[in-house]
């Protein structure tokens, strides 16, 4: 994330009970630009995926183990980064699924990729993932004062 932009971190227990937190949070960062709601609301839907994989999947339900939402906005996207604590994932190994196949669950990261337009996912070590959600905006993007 670069050094210039205005940069918003929380931390938390990974408890499923605080993904209204989250999406709070996120919801309040992307607010301090006067955003379409669209693009908030689609940041929105994908950061609370993104939390309820790290709770499930990662932390395996685990509230003793923590992970950082970090915010960051530029000029022309807003970038947010959940690290955790579980064992390395590889992103690239969630097989593209079909919409229309009638399934329950398992479409968390089919919505990350599909409301977001970068989706990377690095291990941080032995332990620990820093899964990255990038969304671009232009000036079109922007909600329109009436006057």
């Amino acid at each position: 994330m670069a050094a210039d932009s205005p940069q918003f971190t929380l931390t938390l227990p990974s408890d499923a009970r605080m993904l209204s937190v989250v999406r709070c949070f996120v919801e309040a960062v992307c607010q301090t630009f006067p955003l379409d709601r669209s693009i908030v609301h689609a940041i929105v839907v994908a950061t609370g995926e993104a939390v309820t994989n790290v709770v499930r999947h990662a932390h395996n339900n685990r509230p003793d183990a923590q992970m950082q939402i970090q915010c960051q906005i530029r000029d022309n996207a807003i970038e947010i980064q959940i690290l955790d604590e579980g064992e390395p994932f590889d992103l690239t190994a969630v097989p593209e699924l079909d919409p229309a196949e009638l399934r329950v669950g398992g479409r968390g990261v089919f919505l990350m990729r599909a409301l977001m337009d970068e989706l990377s996912c690095q291990p941080r070590g032995e332990r620990g993932n820093a899964l990255r959600m990038v969304k671009r905006y232009g000036p079109q993007s922007f909600i329109r004062e009436c006057g």
